[in-house]
């Protein structure tokens, strides 16, 4: 499977590109480990080989992350990352909203 077709690289913005719009990115490609816990979800694209964008793993967290990275990674059985064929673009904060939740927000609820 190509983790990268020619029609989602030219949907992917620029690196950097989408700088301050928080949980407001959108993740235009998913990639997964059909074997592991490990998702990738690609909100900006260098043209090249690195992407930004939200890693859930062991934890959910923005970062970076590389094609050629992506490619490399065997689970067991050498199973390799995928790409979701069938992933619709979402915002950022509809995939992960517990990293956008402001301060306020998240204390609402505490006390009741």
């Amino acid at each position: 499977m190509k983790l990268l077709t020619d029609e989602i690289r030219r949907k992917l913005p620029l690196l950097g590109s989408q700088d301050g719009r928080g949980g407001k990115q959108t993740a235009w490609v998913k990639f997964f480990m059909p074997s592991g816990p490990f998702t990738w979800y690609a909100t900006e694209f260098d043209g090249t080989d690195m992407f930004f964008g939200l890693v859930d793993g062991l934890e959910k967290e923005l970062g970076y992350f590389s094609l050629s990275e992506l490619k490399s990674i065997r689970g067991p059985f050498g199973l390799a990352v995928e790409r979701d064929m069938y992933w619709e673009p979402k915002m950022l904060e509809e995939i992960a909203p517990e990293l956008f939740r402001s301060r306020s927000q998240a204390g609402k609820g505490a006390s009741s």
